[in-house]
């Protein structure tokens, strides 16, 4: 049986002059492209030069809404009612439909980014906001969620095509949520460990939580942080790896 995931990274964070991420040197190694929209980072004009950019490629557009926080990066945790989820995620998401529009391209995805991941991945008033949102939107595009997640269970219930995502350079804890990023070892940043993870997540549907436990994941879409100091390298070299193994890459079918 052949093996197939997708490759998925956040793009578009950069804003104005300042500069977030590489991501001209990630795109040709990735499927699917997550793009900021303007709340946690972007601005129109990345959104619609990412938007180009990954139409160049061939690459999957994906709407990445975040929490309103620019300053935070959308990484702080906000109070805001389930009602606010679904207004930002309809404003956010219906944005970047319009660049993509205005460019004859499509989205085809949406994931929620930072602190509005986190917790629409354990809380389910949240989860079934966002959802409730995709829905109403499209309910054709994939939602990118956490493998096992709250945020993955109250989409497929509610009849949405869920990507299971995993990480491939994030660690892990024995419930299945990624470590937080204040965690002195939240983050991998040796290429070799982090590639060792994303074949044990593909082939054997299994992470090693830092706890030293097993845990179970299913692993529809990998994603890459572009903005770690060697992502393209890290990009370039998974996606070696996957071919010597047979293992192919490819976007999710919405």
């Amino acid at each position: 049986m052949t093996l197939h995931v997708d490759i998925n990274c956040d793009m578009g964070e950069s804003f104005g002059p300042w500069v977030m991420g590489n991501d001209l040197a990630v795109l040709p190694f990735i499927s699917s492209a997550n793009i900021a929209c303007g709340f946690h980072a972007g601005d129109p004009s990345v959104m619609r030069q990412t938007v180009q950019q990954a139409i160049m490629h061939g690459v999957a557009i994906g709407a990445h809404p975040g929490l309103p926080d620019l300053q935070g990066f959308g990484r702080r945790h906000m109070t805001l009612s389930p009602q606010e989820i679904y207004d930002i995620i309809i404003v956010q998401v219906g944005a970047l439909m319009a660049v993509a529009q205005s460019q004859n391209a499509k989205v085809c995805h949406v994931k929620p980014h930072g602190a509005l991941y986190n917790m629409a991945s354990s809380d389910q008033n949240f989860a079934k906001a966002i959802c409730t949102a995709v829905k109403d939107i499209n309910a054709d595009l994939v939602l990118f969620a956490l493998s096992g997640s709250t945020l993955a269970k109250v989409g497929e219930s509610s009849g949405l095509k869920v990507a299971h995502e995993v990480f491939a350079d994030r660690t892990y804890q024995s419930n299945g949520q990624l470590t937080a990023r204040s965690h002195p070892r939240a983050l991998i940043t040796d290429i070799e460990t982090s590639i060792n993870q994303a074949l044990s997540m593909i082939d054997r549907g299994v992470v090693t939580a830092l706890d030293g436990s097993k845990v179970s994941v299913k692993a529809d879409t990998i994603c890459l942080h572009g903005d770690q100091p060697q992502a393209a390298e890290f990009a370039a070299k998974l996606i070696q790896v996957f071919k010597d193994k047979g293992i192919k890459v490819s976007a999710p079918v919405s």
